[in-house]
């Protein structure tokens, strides 16, 4: 046996004595761990409108509000993480439907969650036993672990886009659920928190942010509306985003969750850009296309598409668009790890997404 054969028994000796023993050597694995750029488990995705509309309106048929976790809820699962029910490594997007006259009851979890309306009325949402009335277009925020319930009094079924932390807060292993001792909380004030804070709760989205959560509790559309023309007036096009925040402080609505509206002008496309952390985008009126990482998705109200970290990502509108999304930027500027990039020219489609 030569020097050369008996380093190599030996080397492998060694592997073998380190993972009896629970050991993993580092030269081993340090382009795994370390990639010169991240290399996301989650896909660029697209959910229609009309698809999940059609199921949820099924699920009613099928689903009570009591058939397990209180909610009637269409969970936005990305095919590139495994099974799991999250849109990305760090989201949760989903769709709930309640009908005329359903109640889910309150219950409380430490995810912080994020209610943005898309159709419907006579709903609202009672948090800490302010009841906070839901129009399409208002953004409500159920933060961690404020007790919470969705009643319905009209005689038309309401949809809203769910967006949570729950994967980021699973991964941290610190998710605490409780259930209401009774079935509905019962309401203290109607849309108190408004009345404390007045001011529209929204600035420019370059905006750093803190570890509070904001006090206001619904945003409603009409002031969004309004912040977004007023944005767009003065950039010229063509588009404009708008940030809330924490009418105290400026800081995001909830610590671990950013929520931003965007509005893009007809026959406009935006530019070229990546960051890190990653975006639910939620179509609330128009249509248009998003290029993610060289893949074209067409999209339409109603629509939903998730962009991943560091994906290079542009908007193009066909009619004047306006799109909300959620993300998980709080987090990653909190921990000194937010990147972004941008681009002057457009980028080169190599593909077009076809929903199934």
């Amino acid at each position: 046996m030569t020097a050369s054969d008996t380093m190599e028994v030996g080397y492998d000796e060694l592997c073998g004595a380190l993972a009896a023993k629970d050991l993993q050597p580092l030269w081993t694995q340090s382009g795994r761990l370390m990639p010169q750029v991240p290399h996301p488990r989650t896909l660029p995705w697209l959910w229609k409108w009309h698809t999940m509309l059609a199921l949820a309106e099924r699920a009613v048929e099928l689903v009570p509000i009591t058939r397990g976790g209180d909610r009637r809820v269409l969970a936005l699962a990305n095919p590139g993480l495994g099974g799991m029910p999250y849109t990305s490594t760090t989201l949760w997007g989903a769709i709930q439907y309640l009908g005329p006259h359903e109640s889910a009851p309150a219950h409380r979890h430490t995810p912080s969650a994020i209610r943005f309306v898309m159709n419907g009325s006579g709903v609202w949402t009672t948090v800490d036993g302010d009841a906070c009335d839901m129009h399409p277009g208002d953004l409500i925020l159920t933060p961690n672990w404020a007790w919470h319930d969705h009643t319905n009094a009209g005689d038309k079924p309401m949809v809203w886009f769910d967006g949570l932390d729950l994967p980021f807060v699973a991964h941290l292993e610190s998710i605490f659920f409780e259930r209401y001792e009774g079935t509905n909380q019962p309401v203290l004030a109607r849309n108190a928190s408004e009345e404390r804070f007045p001011g529209p709760g929204i600035r420019e989205r370059a905006e750093k942010t803190s570890a509070e959560r904001s006090p206001l509790l619904r945003y409603p559309w009409e002031t969004t509306d309004r912040a977004l023309d007023a944005a767009l007036a003065d950039s010229g096009g063509p588009a404009a985003s708008v940030t809330f925040v924490n009418p105290v402080n400026g800081a995001s609505v909830i610590p671990t969750l950013g929520c931003e509206m965007h509005r893009v002008v007809a026959g406009r496309r935006t530019t070229v850009d990546r960051r890190t952390g990653s975006a639910i985008y939620v179509v609330y009126a128009g249509s248009g296309a998003s290029v993610i990482d060289g893949m074209r998705f067409e999209w339409a109200t109603g629509d939903i598409f998730v962009a991943p970290s560091w994906s290079k990502v542009e908007h193009e509108a066909m009619e004047t668009s306006t799109l909300f999304a959620v993300t998980d930027r709080p987090i990653v500027e909190a921990l000194g790890l937010y990147r972004e990039e941008f681009f002057d020219s457009a980028q080169l489609v190599t593909g077009t997404f076809e929903p199934k």
